[in-house]
């Protein structure tokens, strides 16, 4: 598997700056055009407990 940088300190999958869920989910942020990673948003963030 191959391995995704996470910097979400917040999110509970991030482990060493690394994404450890077994697949994730990106999508746009809102707008239908997207033209930039900030456009984008991961909808696998789950907080931590």
């Amino acid at each position: 598997m191959n391995k995704i940088k996470c910097v979400v300190e917040e999110c509970q999958y991030n482990s060493g700056n690394s994404c450890t869920a077994s697949s994730i989910d990106v999508a746009s942020s809102g707008s239908m055009s997207v033209s930039t990673a900030d456009d984008t948003a991961c909808k696998t963030f789950k907080p931590n407990a």
